[in-house]
């Protein structure tokens, strides 16, 4: 028999490949505020706002939902990223307490901005938690909920703190840079040699059966870290087009000044500008080592679904 699986998050974008990966060894049950658009049962609920009583039991929780890719630009907008991510996940608990459906494991998806650093290279879990945004105050706080709450059930707990996810259509910034380049308004920055950690989605699903019985928390990344300009090189060659031009430094650092004189409406400024050109790295030899985690480099696989 299937082993079961309650998932939040199944629309989005790591969630589906969740579930592509995962579908012929377990059995889902899906649970969010949107209407289901696969074929496993589905319960609409927004748990950011509210709790239920009718979760069905399941020997596994895989709490993938999650409110990211935005900067906030009100006080309304900052705090939803506490009522998705923080509370969203105190509500999905207490559903399950109610529910009498204490899972044996339940894996939450986290991530790298837990550590509140723009630059840096290697960094390791044993990093302080230091972000101060509220999408990486509003996780860390679902993170400490989680270790408590888990602790005092003997649910075996995995976090997973991950990078710039990739795969088939991304979101973010890799989303965007894809569609830059195959307009041909990409324009590429310095050399592009900055250095940033990234991870194949369904890589990740992969793990999930193994590591969930040992549990503990880890950074997952390719373990390559690809620079801007290979990225840039390996979507455009998979596109069929030219690699894109590059911006001198001196151009964009007197863009970015412009764009710090604007304020939040510049697309570009002092801030965005160092992060972009800043080499940003996450240590993943605790997953080789505890998990047997051997990833795909993400630049390898990027031809296969452009």
């Amino acid at each position: 028999m299937k082993e079961s699986v309650l998932l939040t998050g199944a629309s989005g974008f790591l969630g589906q490949q969740l579930l592509q990966t995962l579908r012929p060894a377990y059995s889902f049950t899906t649970i969010g505020r949107g209407i289901a658009k696969g074929p496993e049962p589905h319960i609409q609920i927004d748990l950011s706002r509210e709790r239920t009583d009718q979760l069905p039991a399941s020997q596994i929780v895989i709490h993938c939902a999650g409110k990211a890719h935005m900067v906030p630009a009100t006080p309304e907008e900052a705090d939803d990223f506490y009522q998705v991510n923080f509370h969203g996940t105190v509500h999905l608990c207490n559903s399950l307490e109610s529910s009498d459906a204490i899972p044996v494991y339940f894996i939450f998806i986290s991530t790298v901005a837990v550590y509140g650093v723009d630059e840096g290279v290697g960094i390791t879990e044993h990093h302080a938690l230091n972000g101060d945004t509220p999408y990486a105050k509003s996780k860390i706080r679902a993170e400490r909920f989680l270790i408590e709450w888990c602790g005092e059930r003997d649910v075996q707990l995995l976090i997973l703190r991950l990078p710039l996810i990739a795969g088939p259509h991304p979101p973010g910034n890799l989303g965007a840079m894809i569609r830059g380049i195959a307009s041909g308004r990409y324009l590429s920055i310095g050399d592009g040699s900055a250095r940033k950690s990234v991870v194949w989605g369904a890589d990740v699903a992969a793990i999930l059966p193994a590591a969930m019985r040992i549990g503990g928390i880890y950074n997952l990344t390719d373990g390559y870290h690809p620079s801007f300009r290979e990225l840039e090189i390996a979507i455009a060659t998979a596109l069929k087009k030219k690699t894109p031009a590059a911006m001198s430094m001196k151009m964009a650092r007197m863009i970015a000044r412009i764009g710090d004189w604007l304020g939040k409406r510049a697309p570009v400024n002092g801030d965005k500008l160092r992060k972009i050109t800043a080499t940003l790295t996450f240590d993943d030899a605790k997953a080789r080592k505890a998990l047997n985690w051997h990833p795909s480099r993400v630049i390898d696989k990027l031809s296969s679904v452009l």
